[in-house]
């Protein structure tokens, strides 16, 4: 990996395993992951717990976090790899700014499957009933943004695997 490139935002709805290929990507890469649920204020986790989805003002402050820890590590020369859902254009223009050296994984699946693991899924505070709201927030990036889109139907190993193949390939693409 370049060392231009100083953070990985793995983003996707709810249950389409955000955290886990994060957690994957980063350690593969030798790099530290955050969960960017852990960056939500209080308010926002029993809102979800409620079943009641975040709006744009409850978002916000929570994506200011996420951007001031991305940045208050770019000086050290951090590299972090990011899971957080960043459904819209304007909250991943609110995280990754203008800056190349942020790039956006998009984890594409289908309603269906990800409701099928979001049903499997145990003593999590996001329930399934929130997943409609998540599809219909979601914008999926396209050429203007600095992003991958990768399908989640293959395991965790052969996405991982097929994400680090793209993004060798993408950086020799874009390096000369």
């Amino acid at each position: 990996m370049p060392p231009a490139l100083h953070a990985i935002l793995v983003m996707g709805v709810s249950g389409v395993g955000k955290t886990t290929v994060a957690e994957v990507l980063a350690a593969k890469l030798g790099w530290e992951f955050i969960d960017g649920d852990a960056f939500h204020p209080a308010s926002n986790v029993e809102k979800m717990r409620s079943g009641t989805p975040l709006t744009d003002d409850d978002r916000w402050p929570w994506f200011a976090r996420l951007a001031a820890e991305i940045d208050r590590r770019r000086p050290a020369g951090e590299h972090v790899v990011i899971a957080c859902s960043a459904l819209k254009r304007t909250y991943r223009k609110a995280l990754v700014g203008e800056d190349r050296d942020v790039l956006v994984i998009y984890l594409q699946g289908s309603r269906e499957l990800i409701m099928s693991r979001l049903n499997e899924r145990k003593g999590h505070y996001f329930p399934a009933s929130l997943l409609d709201s998540q599809f219909a927030a979601l914008e999926e990036p396209d050429t203007s943004e600095h992003a991958l889109i990768a399908g989640v139907e293959k395991n965790i190993d052969g996405l991982v695997e097929e994400i680090l193949q793209r993004l060798d390939a993408h950086w020799k693409d874009t390096s000369g």
